[in-house]
């Protein structure tokens, strides 16, 4: 090979591999609203937004670029904890792999703190999907103002999204904490994990859910969510806790301790709830599990110090309305209730709560097994409605252990590792 075309193929070669090769990721420092609106417009796979420490009042933050799976675009705190947003402040994200880190809203006045959506039609492009909310918090320590419009703390769109190590407290307005909104033919498969909910007063009206997974238009939608290893602590906004709306849920490792309320199985089917703990420490109205809808399966949860009855029972199963309307109550059929643990609760095993009027449908072809039920302070089952369409096998009652076994719950630290 001649000397120069070595040269020449060399250059070409260097070339090739600087326009090929990606670019660096960027470390961009941002001081206002403004500047983020600008930086935002041109970040790209792997960059990190870092919010400057202080407070940002009815700051408006919308981010529309994406990064990847390997490279995702990062917003982030200068120092975890110190980036308070105030006011109407609203962070929207309507893009792929983005992951907002640190930040913290206190007080919020507006409809939602974070959406992972922007556009308020019910277009895909609108929404998210594979983001990532981590080490934030949500938190209101003032009065309400008296405001009775709704609103939420986050509202999830999209898909395969993961909100963990987060705080969100003190919401007093209605509308559930966090609620996850679902789009038929689309699983939306999140992860809620290692989060601390709570306390929430309560606001003595519907409307005061902790988490919400979809609604009575969606309810036979399979969701596909997983919450875990979360802490629900006074949770007191209404009588669902959790209000189940959706298909196909897992809810396994929570702690409840002294919630006012239920895991409610309120629309959709196949949703399974296992391994949870169930601590009322003797607080009024404190529940268990509630059950409404086909093919759910309650496995492994331990129930102590329970004080709720009807719907706050340890657990729940209602009456069915015949041809149920998607707001009505579906019933309880193929229902599996086993290996539980009740101890020390005022209201056990409430079989066929009648919800509304029309309700005359008792459970059908589903089992209870092999649970062990204290009996010092009322009986193991309450049975209003026939029980020929309930298998009742091994259950072990009127015995009470020498000591509560050791609850189930998270596997490690909830909420951000920063203090608040």
């Amino acid at each position: 090979m001649r000397p120069h075309s070595h040269r020449l193929r060399t250059a070409f070669l260097a070339a090739w591999w600087t326009a090929a090769a990606p670019l660096a990721a960027a470390e961009i420092p941002i001081a206002t609203a403004a500047g983020f609106a600008a930086a935002v417009l041109e970040a790209g796979p792997g960059d990190v937004l870092i919010l400057r420490s202080g407070t940002w009042a009815d700051a408006r933050l919308a981010v529309r670029c994406s990064g990847s799976a390997e490279q995702p675009i990062t917003i982030r705190a200068e120092r975890p904890g110190t980036v308070v947003f105030s006011g109407s402040s609203r962070l929207s994200v309507a893009a792929s792999h983005v992951v907002v880190e640190g930040l913290w809203f206190r007080d919020p006045t507006g409809e939602e703190a974070i959406e992972l959506r922007i556009d308020t039609d019910d277009s895909r492009r609108a929404v998210a999907h594979d983001c990532r909310i981590t080490q934030c918090a949500v938190t209101a320590d003032l009065p309400e103002d008296g405001a009775d419009t709704s609103s939420r703390f986050l509202s999830i769109h999209g898909s395969r999204h993961r909100v963990d190590h987060c705080v969100f407290a003190g919401k007093r307005r209605a509308g559930p904490t966090l609620v996850v909104w679902l789009e038929h033919g689309v699983e939306a498969g999140h992860r809620i994990d290692h989060n601390h909910f709570g306390p929430r007063p309560p606001l003595d009206a519907n409307g005061g859910e902790t988490i919400r997974i979809g609604d009575s238009h969606t309810s036979l939608v399979r969701a596909g969510c997983l919450v875990e290893h979360n802490l629900f602590e006074r949770c007191d906004g209404e009588a669902e806790c959790i209000s189940n709306k959706s298909t196909g849920n897992t809810y396994r490792h929570n702690l409840f301790r002294k919630t006012s309320g239920a895991l409610t199985l309120r629309h959709g089917d196949d949703c399974r709830v296992e391994h949870n703990a169930f601590l009322g420490e003797g607080a009024a109205g404190t529940g268990g599990v509630r059950i409404v809808g086909s093919g759910h399966a309650v496995i492994a949860n331990h129930f102590a110090g329970l004080r709720g009855d009807d719907h706050r029972s340890a657990v729940c199963m209602m009456l069915g309305i015949p041809h149920s309307p998607a707001n009505g109550y579906a019933q309880v059929r193929e229902a599996r209730i086993e290996d539980n643990t009740f101890f020390d609760c005022e209201h056990n095993v409430l079989i066929g709560m009648r919800g509304a009027r029309k309700a005359t449908l008792p459970p059908e072809d589903c089992v209870i097994a092999r649970n062990c039920i204290d009996t010092r302070r009322g009986p193991a089952f309450d049975t209003r409605c026939a029980t020929d369409g309930i298998t009742f096998a091994d259950n072990e009652t009127g015995i009470a252990p020498a000591a509560a076994p050791a609850p189930a719950g998270p596997d490690g630290p909830v909420g951000p590792a920063w203090p608040r």
